[in-house]
């Protein structure tokens, strides 16, 4: 059969071989990094990443450059647009945080008002703060049996747009880091009724585009912009992400790559760009058949796992299939126990949650990772007690915008002495990155039992600065306003 002249062109990888030919042609370099190629660079860096330390590069003559491409980069640009069915389409080398971030200050004036929903990543919340927008939050739905929360209805998001007129856009998250997918095209509908884009974090739906047994791709469904770690599922290196704007977007190009490069770096690594690139163009021309095979393991590891004694496999509706929930609970096992018991066997899962571990298949799991898997899960130890649920975190009660708590006057308390307080400083458990207490938030009693509840399971917590949270920054608002005063 032969290739259409747009396939043809997703042959080419322009910045991957603009960098190999700079390599050669440029023997002698006068100009940063410092470590000259690789030349002087540690020898254990020479020995890790060997001749990889060529391809380290900075801005030099027909290598473009990121934030005004013209050559290269601007070509390398209109490939990935074209292969992820794009208006047009950027390289991130501050992973899909910046590219977050870039939309929010993009979607409107500071002061904004920006639908969101609570279970949003940390990196919305960074977006909120640098654009000193106002959230909106919507009530994502909840899985309790499973402790995680899924998708925000559109009637709520209808709702939440009809109460607050003076909104300037709708963040979705499609999917989910446990792979519950977003209702886009429902979402899409609702924003443009009201007059406002819809954008969409997709850090974790690269790889849709190109299988049918995938949910949509969000710009498919009609999504206005779409943020991708291109890392997590297409291959590229880790802190690489892309932003697509779909055609007719309301946020113009020129406006969002002015943001890009406020908020990126102004030396942006090759060999991220290069991988971005080179991922790109095996994604368009293989990536049907590579994830193909993925779906078969992931439903083959599916299979084999609901045959292992006390596991269970709950099936989300609609859901990637390549991202495999696995109930550990009729072990009397924690997810955190389980995850350590597979650890100690060679398997490292992506996250564990109350009572589960989460799996990602992808097209590099092979045989052996999963002949491994399941033997390790067979042989998971039986455990004392079933595992403490953790429930539906508190709706929050917003006291003051994120950008005025976390920027403004604090003091540190702790967090027994924290009741009627308004934080000052994000807690966010990780994985999954979900904050459960943002700035400018009212530390209620239901909010510190759950804070509480999150210590006694042992959550990696990021955000604040104790990480043992034993006190917890709160909003300085002068003695007249403090509890009891």
């Amino acid at each position: 059969m032969s290739l259409s002249k747009q396939d043809r062109e997703q042959r080419r990888a322009p910045l991957h071989a603009a960098v190999t030919g700079y390599v050669r042609r440029a023997p002698a370099v006068f100009h940063v990094p410092g470590h000259r190629q690789g030349r002087a660079a540690p020898a254990a860096l020479r020995r890790l990443l060997g001749s990889g330390l060529c391809a380290d590069l900075t801005e030099a003559p027909g290598l473009d450059d990121l934030h005004a491409p013209s050559g290269a980069i601007e070509r390398a640009h209109r490939l990935l647009a074209r292969a992820f069915g794009a208006g047009a389409s950027f390289f991130l080398v501050g992973g899909t945080t910046a590219g977050i971030q870039a939309l929010l200050l993009a979607a409107g004036p500071p002061g904004s008002r920006v639908v969101v929903p609570r279970h949003s990543h940390r990196s919305v919340l960074a977006g909120l703060v640098l654009a000193g927008h106002e959230p909106v939050y919507v009530r994502p739905t909840y899985d309790p049996d499973l402790d995680l929360p899924l998708g925000v209805p559109p009637a709520s998001v209808d709702q939440s747009l009809a109460a607050c007129p003076e909104a300037v856009a709708v963040l979705a998250v499609h999917p989910t880091y446990h792979g519950v997918p977003a209702q886009v095209a429902e979402l899409a509908a609702v924003a443009h009724r009201h007059g406002v884009p819809l954008l969409v974090d997709e850090a974790h739906g690269a790889h849709f585009a190109f299988h049918p047994a995938l949910p949509e791709a969000a710009l498919a469904a009609g999504a206005d912009a779409s943020v991708q770690s291109l890392h997590k599922t297409g291959g590229s290196l880790t802190q690489s992400s892309v932003l697509h704007l779909a055609a007719g977007s309301p946020l113009p190009p020129d406006r969002v790559r002015e943001l890009l490069a406020l908020v990126q770096s102004s030396s942006p690594s090759y060999l991220l760009m290069v991988s971005l690139d080179l991922a790109r163009r095996h994604l368009a021309l293989h990536g049907r058949a590579r994830w193909e095979r993925a779906l078969e393991t992931a439903a083959r590891v599916r299979r084999a796992v609901g045959r292992i004694r006390g596991l269970r496999v709950p099936e989300v509706p609609g859901g990637d299939p390549t991202r495999i929930i696995v109930d550990v609970r009729g072990r009397k096992l924690s997810g955190p126990q389980a995850a350590r018991a597979l650890w100690r066997r060679g398997v490292a899962v992506e996250l564990a949650g109350p009572g589960y571990v989460l799996l990602v298949v992808g097209p590099g799991t092979g045989r052996d990772d999963v002949a491994r898997l399941l033997a390790a899960l067979a042989d998971l130890p039986e455990g004392r007690r079933a595992p403490q649920r953790l429930g539906e975190p508190p709706w929050p009660q917003v006291a003051l915008p994120p950008r005025a708590a976390l920027l403004g006057p604090r003091r540190r308390l702790p967090l027994r002495d924290a009741r009627g307080e308004v934080a000052a400083e994000a807690v966010i458990p990780y994985p999954p990155g979900i904050p459960a207490v943002a700035p400018g938030e009212v530390l209620t009693p239901e909010v510190l039992e759950y804070l509480a509840r999150l210590r006694r399971v042992g959550a990696h917590l990021q955000g604040a600065a104790d990480p043992r949270l034993e006190t917890i920054a709160v909003v300085d608002q002068g003695d007249a306003c403090r509890p009891g005063s």
